[in-house]
């Protein structure tokens, strides 16, 4: 099953819920990122 959960706040891309698992991260205000934007903000963090 296939569940649209929202929108991701750094590329507008759909976040869906696949078969019970999110498409995604959840961060700490509870907003979502799709996971290729958090790894790109993961990348950003180590550099600094």
């Amino acid at each position: 099953m296939k569940e649209k959960v929202g929108v991701c706040i750094d590329c507008g891309n759909t976040v869906f819920c696949l078969a019970g698992f999110l498409n995604g991260v959840v961060l700490k205000e509870g907003r979502l990122r799709c996971f290729d934007c958090d790894r790109e903000a993961e990348k950003k963090d180590e550099s600094r």
